[in-house]
């Protein structure tokens, strides 16, 4: 009797008893492992140094203290307006609606200078402006509108067109105009009555050259005069060589003595038509004072020649010597033609005279 692998495969097939075999040792080995992790965790893991692995413990859970609310003022609303008030559908006055945001707290008014403390209305009308900011160092603070300024008798020189000026600077200009130049008109038999602002502030380099420094017409710190007009119609030019010589000196005396640069006619051809007065600080206080003060031109240019002093000779006793020294070069000149020759017969005459002749 013989078998062979085919033969036994086909009388004893355990197929079926393989296959469950299989998956009761795959069973029997998942539960092992679950055994053997659950036996990990009662123990570290022997690389865990940092005891990162070790389930940690839960703290105790404590009841929070709950904070009460204050006591209600007794200046707050009652209850019930509040309700009301929302119930209607309108915000509490205290409190700021849906739509209507909070609005910002004002802020700190700015403390008045020396300065602004002294230029009252006593001495001037100069309302106080907001600070300017401009482009690069243009602006300044403590800015005043400098429109009239009151003389001791309480008269106004009005300041056309209003000037924006520093607060040192209108004040300045305010002593000027009272000290100085209201005693001068009123040697002249009148008052002071407008003053003629040619520029003030305004944010530009000096002489309005690209690129120059910045002018202390952009600090606010400096102004341009033409004229000074007085009560009876009379305008004092402060460049004009018509005017008084004297009067004008006073003028450049008087401000060369309150202001730290005078730039007038002599200085430079920006400033031939008017005078700049400004209050720039330079070290050790040094001042710029150059303002010409120029005679007047002559009226009429002299076209006729000038009178024959008395003590000249006679024309005929002159003209003696040109006789003597034509007739040491060859003889006398022909005598001159008279008037009423025609032109013909002097032509004539010329010919006849010999080409040889010394011409001078």
């Amino acid at each position: 009797m013989s078998f062979s692998l085919p033969d036994f495969r086909r009388k004893w097939s355990c197929r079926g008893y393989m296959s469950a075999g299989a998956a009761m040792v795959t069973a029997a080995a998942g539960l092992l492992l679950l055994a053997e992790r659950a036996e990990a965790r009662k123990y570290h893991a022997p690389l865990d140094i940092f005891n990162l692995g070790a389930p940690k413990p839960r703290a105790t859970v404590r009841a929070a203290r709950i904070p009460l609310p204050k006591p209600r003022p007794e200046e707050a609303p009652k209850a019930s307006d509040e309700g009301a008030a929302q119930a209607d559908g309108k915000p509490s006055p205290d409190k700021p609606g849906a739509d209507k945001p909070a609005e910002a707290a004002p802020p700190p008014e700015k403390q008045a200078s020396a300065c602004r403390l002294a230029l009252t209305e006593e001495i001037a009308i100069a309302p106080s402006i907001p600070d300017i900011r401009g482009p690069g160092a243009c602006g300044g603070e403590d800015l005043v509108r400098l429109e009239a300024i009151v003389l001791p008798d309480k008269r106004k020189v009005t300041v056309k067109p209003a000037a924006i000026l520093r607060c040192t600077m209108a004040s300045a200009l305010a002593d000027w105009m009272r000290k100085d130049m209201a005693p001068l008109a009123t040697s002249l038999g009148s008052a002071v009555s407008e003053l003629d602002n040619f520029d003030s502030f305004e944010c530009r380099g000096r002489n309005r050259v690209a690129g120059a420094m910045l002018s202390e017409h952009g600090k606010a710190n400096a102004i341009d005069i033409r004229a000074v007009k007085l009560a009876n119609g009379q305008s004092i030019g402060l460049t004009d060589r018509t005017a008084s010589r004297e009067v004008r000196e006073r003028v450049l005396h008087s401000v060369c003595t309150r202001f730290s640069t005078v730039l007038g006619p002599g200085s430079d051809w920006y400033h031939e038509d008017h005078i700049h007065l400004d209050l720039a600080q330079r070290r050790n206080d040094y001042r710029i004072c150059q303002w010409n003060v120029w005679d007047p031109l002559p009226q009429v240019a002299p076209l006729l020649p000038a009178e024959r002093p008395e003590e000249a000779p006679p024309p005929e006793v002159a003209a003696k010597p040109e006789a003597k020294e034509g007739a040491d070069d060859g003889g006398a000149e022909a005598p001159p033609a008279p008037a009423d020759k025609p032109a013909a017969d002097r032509n004539k005459a010329r010919s006849r005279e010999p080409a040889t002749k010394k011409r001078r």
